[in-house]
């Protein structure tokens, strides 16, 4: 029998867990008496609310029945949070559903792939597919909450998004030359949007070689957050110091940068390359 991994503290598993396990003591229901309301056993109760087990819809539709009222939806929602991004990091869940959509602008850098807020689908996938140990499900699990991380670009009021991409990026084969025709059209596309600007970076430009991040810029005087990549894990922090010098660092970059209509020239061109 396989076992879940144990979740990180402020994961949507762990949410879901400590949020039942506070509502059935609560209401001073034992493990065993919630166990027989949801047709389990009292085994997987347990392991529900140690966020060892996933929750199947059934689980917390039935949650949402028994200490919800008026409709609540509560588990539900928690359960899609987990699904969305199967055992996905704390630090970027909280990136993803907090800082990004609140965000007056948000300023992004990537010297080696299209940033995920501008992917298509069949370039997400075909990134995902190629993780190590990644199940089909998982892939277009992790698609769609891309897909949905996307919606903020869409809202009325939208973040200004400034994106500076590396000059290899276009032509670097993710997928076959139909992903990445299409992949490149789509870039052209979203900066018809007046919230969005893109340009290319010239590949000689050493400052970016140390990775990919983004700032976030926030409403009512809330400091800046980074997010820095890396192959193990992301970084996001409002550390004075480290968002400095990641401003700092964006800004030699974007002296690298062509400018938009040249870059959207570029775009274009490498475009039909791949036709």
């Amino acid at each position: 029998m396989s076992v879940e991994p144990s979740p990180e503290p402020g994961s949507p598993h762990a949410r879901f867990g400590s949020e039942m396990r506070r509502l059935r003591e609560a209401a001073q229901l034992s493990q065993s008496a919630v166990a027989s309301r949801l047709g389990c056993t009292q085994t997987q109760v347990s392991r529900l609310e140690s966020a060892t087990r996933t929750p199947s819809r059934s689980d917390a539709e039935r949650l949402d029945l028994l200490f919800g009222s008026n409709g609540s939806t509560h588990f539900t929602d928690l359960r899609r949070h987990i699904v969305a991004r199967p055992s996905g990091p704390a630090w970027f869940i909280g990136w993803a559903e907090e800082i990004e959509p609140a965000a007056l602008v948000l300023r992004s850098w990537d010297p080696l792939l299209v940033p995920g807020l501008l992917q298509t689908e069949p370039y997400a996938r075909h990134l995902f597919a190629k993780e190590p140990r990644m199940t089909p499900e998982e892939v277009e699990e992790r698609v769609q909450a891309r897909m949905r991380r996307q919606r903020i670009l869409d809202k009325n009021d939208p973040p200004l998004l400034l994106v500076l991409i590396d000059a290899g990026v276009l032509r670097r084969r993710v997928g076959g030359a139909e992903v990445m025709h299409e992949q490149l059209d789509h870039l052209l596309k979203v900066t018809e949007k007046p919230t969005v600007s893109i340009q290319i970076v010239d590949p000689e430009c050493l400052p970016g070689l140390a990775g990919a991040f983004m700032i976030a810029e926030l409403p009512g005087g809330q400091p800046d957050t980074i997010h820095a990549d890396s192959p193990a894990q992301g970084h996001v922090t409002t550390d004075c110091d480290l968002v400095t010098s990641i401003r700092n660092r964006y800004e030699a970059i974007r002296l690298w940068a062509y400018p938009e209509h040249v870059s959207l020239k570029m775009i274009e061109e490498v475009k039909r390359e791949w036709t």
